[in-house]
C-alpha cells in the first residue's frame, strides 16, 4: 500500500508532464509505459525462480522494494525524458525483483481454502495505496500551482516507510529441514508445471493485450477537457472502484467458476472501453474509469489465485514469474499499440481497439470447456 501510494504519486502525473513539459508523443509515451511494465514481468520470472531455490521469499521483497524507494528522487531531478526513461525502468527492475517473491509468499502464509480472500485483500490494499497517491498528489499540485518536481520529491517518503516495514514489520514461514533443495528451472521442475497452468499464462497474457497502461485513460481525460491539476482524479475513481470489489470478488474466486468471473470481467471492460471511446467530457471519462476499475478488481486477484492453485508449492515463486513475463510482453506490445492507435487514428480509435480484442479473447474463453479450481491445493 505504501509503495503504491509513492508511486502512484509519479504515475498520476508522468504522462502529462512527459507530454506538456519534456513534449514527446503518445507513441513514446506508450513506449515508456509498456517497457517499463514489461520490465517489471520479465524480471519477476528470475526473482520468482531464485525465492524457489533459496526457499526465502522475504530478502528478494526488500531488494525489490528497496530499488524502487531509491529510483524516486530520480523523477525529480531528471532533466530529460532519458533520465525518466532510466528511473522508470530501474523503479519497474524492482518492482519485478520482489513482484514474485512476494506473491508466492501470500501463498505460502494461507491456506488453498482461502487463497481467494487473500490475494483480492492484498489487491485491496495495493489498490488502497493507489487511491491515496493520486489523491495526494492533486492536492500538492493544486497547493504548489502544478509544481511536478516538488510532489515528485514528497513520493519517496511513502517509499521508504514500505520499506521499513516490510524489513522489520513481516515474517516468512521456514522451510523445513528435510525438503531437498531443488533447481526450479530445470527440465525435470519444469515438468511439473503442467496443461492448467500454462493455460493460465496465455489466458493472462491475452487479457494484457486487450487491456493497456492506465496512462491512456489520464491522456482521454485530458483531451476531454480535465484540467493537468486534476488529471490524477482519474485514477483515483477507479482505484477506488478496483479497491473496494477486490477482496469481495476474491472470496467469490474461492466458491465459483473461475471462467465465469473471467467472462465477466471481460464484459466490463468492453463496457469501459466503450464509455472511454464515446464520451467527448471529462465526466465520461471518470465512468468509464469506473468500469475499468471493477474489471481490475474481478481479473487481477483471480488470475493470482488460478496461477498459485495451478502450481505445486515448491515452483509457486516459478510459476509467478512465468506468467508475469508473457504478461509483461503483451503490455508491451499492447501499450505500443495504444499509442499508435493514439496518434494515428485518435483516442476513439484507442479503445474501439481494446474492445474489439477483448470480444475475441471472450469468445475465446466461451469456447474453451469450462472447468472449476485447479489440481493444487496444498
Amino acid at each position: 500500500m505504501l509503495m503504491d501510494v509513492s508511486s502512484e504519486m509519479i504515475h498520476s502525473l508522468l504522462p502529462v508532464y512527459l507530454i506538456s513539459v519534456l513534449g514527446v508523443s503518445a507513441v513514446t509515451i506508450g513506449f515508456i509505459e509498456g517497457a517499463a511494465e514489461a520490465t517489471a514481468q520479465i524480471t519477476k520470472i528470475f526473482s520468482g525462480a531464485l525465492s524457489d531455490y533459496l526457499g526465502k521469499r522475504k530478502g528478494l521483497a526488500i531488494l525489490g522494494y528497496g530499488l524502487s524507494a531509491v529510483t524516486k528522487p530520480i523523477f525529480a531531478l531528471a532533466p530529460g525524458v532519458g533520465w525518466i526513461l532510466t528511473a522508470r525502468l530501474t523503479d519497474r527492475v524492482g518492482k519485478g525483483i520482489r513482484g514474485a517473491p512476494r506473491d508466492a509468499l501470500v501463498a505460502d502464509l494461507v491456506p488453498s481454502s482461502m487463497r481467494g480472500a487473500a490475494y483480492g485483500l492484498r489487491q485491496s490494499l495495493d489498490t488502497l495505496g493507489a487511491l491515496a497517491g493520486p489523491l495526494i498528489a492533486v492536492g500538492l499540485m493544486l497547493l504548489w500551482a502544478n509544481d511536478y518536481q516538488a510532489v515528485f520529491w514528497v513520493a519517496a517518503i511513502p517509499a521508504v516507510l514500505a520499506v521499513s516495514l516490510l524489513m522489520f514489520g513481516v515474517r516468512e514461514p521456514g522451510r523445513p529441514v528435510t525438503e531437498l533443495r531443488r533447481n526450479p528451472i530445470s527440465r525435470d521442475a519444469l515438468r511439473q508445471l503442467d496443461r492448467p497452468y500454462w493455460w493460465v499464462v496465455i489466458l493472462g497474457a491475452v487479457f494484457t493485450l486487450a487491456r493497456f497502461s492506465e496512462a491512456f485513460l489520464l491522456l482521454r481525460a485530458q483531451s476531454n477537457g480535465l484540467a493537468i491539476a486534476w488529471l490524477p482524479i482519474v485514477l483515483v475513481t477507479m482505484n477506488l472502484a478496483y479497491a473496494v470489489s477486490a477482496y469481495p470478488f476474491g472470496k467469490l474466486a474461492d466458491r465459483f467458476n473461475h471462467q465465469h468471473l473471467l467472462m465477466i470481467g471481460l464484459c466490463l471492460l468492453i463496457i469501459a472501453d466503450l464509455i472511454l471511446a464515446l464520451g467527448d467530457h471529462w465526466l465520461w471519462t471518470l465512468c468509464g474509469s469506473v468500469v475499468w476499475g471493477f474489471h481490475m478488481g474481478m481479473t487481477q486477484g483471480l488470475l493470482a489465485t488460478m496461477v498459485a492453485n495451478a502450481a505445486p508449492k515448491f515452483l509457486r515463486g516459478t510459476a509467478f514469474g512465468f506468467f508475469n513475463l508473457v504478461s509483461g510482453i503483451a503490455l508491451l506490445v499492447a501499450s505500443v499499440l495504444a499509442g499508435l492507435l493514439w496518434q494515428y487514428g485518435g483516442p476513439a480509435l484507442t479503445f474501439y481497439g481494446g474492445a474489439g480484442f477483448c470480444i475475441v479473447t471472450l469468445a475465446g474463453l466461451a469456447m474453451r470447456p469450462r472447468k472449476g479450481r485447479s489440481h493444487y491445493c496444498d
